[in-house]
């Protein structure tokens, strides 16, 4: 018979695992001045078992405490905060918390803000009328490490900031770029979307060889992120655009 004041919580296999998860859930911050917003979001995304709202903000000054205090690993900042007050939001959460990713919610923004909000730290963008799938999945990616931008926005956004990367630096660096086949490849699943570990199962690789090609591509065209790479296929691709040699 246990004595009086014994905790009988189990600390079976079972519970470890599951204490284990729970500390795992990726760490979600929600940033937006409109209430039903904040509160939609909230809903979703706590109902996810991998996934944990630790704080809702209506500013960027509570937002921005938050970032401090909380430590979240994903925050959702909404465009319309205020502009220019949201792309700040955005800069300032980077240099807080470098470690944090950040979502930039928006209907339709237009091209140059979405480009801002780039060059200000953003990783992904979702549109306020996706469905839960895409938030969640989009939520969940970034955390991961990748960068996500919605098809609807790719094209226009993607070609620009390749093109500002050739314009700004070395064009002709860039035109006498030869890439690898396996370069290529790379450079083509990341436009679809896949993360490094993604890419490397798709083409039978260690994730180690897929960072390594990713740095060596960014050197060649002088561009600075996953998402610049996704440009410069998009421009590529486009029926207006100029193809450059294998």
């Amino acid at each position: 018979m246990p004595s009086a004041g014994v905790a009988l919580t189990p600390h079976g296999p079972q519970e470890r695992r599951r204490e284990a998860a729970l500390a795992k859930r990726v760490r979600v911050l929600i940033i937006d001045d409109n209430r039903l917003v904040r509160e939609g979001l909230e809903a979703m995304l706590a109902a996810q078992p991998d996934l944990k709202v630790v704080a809702v903000a209506a500013n960027m000054a509570t937002g921005l405490r938050h970032v401090r205090e909380l430590t979240p690993h994903v925050v959702l900042v909404d465009a319309g905060l205020d502009n220019p007050d949201s792309c700040r939001c955005v800069e300032q959460i980077r240099a807080i918390a470098p470690a944090a990713r950040v979502i930039v919610l928006d209907l339709l923004p237009a091209p140059e803000e979405i480009i801002a909000f780039v060059k200000a730290g953003a990783n992904g963008f979702i549109m306020k009328d996706a469905t839960v799938e895409d938030l969640v999945g989009t939520v969940r990616s970034v955390a991961r490490g990748s960068d996500v931008i919605p098809p609807a926005l790719a094209g226009t956004l993607l070609s620009h900031i390749a093109q500002e990367a050739v314009v700004h630096q070395r064009p002709e660096a860039a035109d006498a770029v030869r890439m690898t086949t396996r370069e290529r490849d790379i450079m083509s699943l990341i436009a679809t979307g896949l993360d490094n570990k993604a890419i490397a199962q798709r083409l039978g690789v260690a994730g180690d060889t897929v960072k390594s090609h990713v740095r060596n591509i960014l050197e060649k065209l002088t561009l600075h992120s996953r998402l610049a790479i996704a440009a410069h296929v998009h421009r590529e691709n486009a029926p207006t655009g100029r193809k450059s040699s294998a």
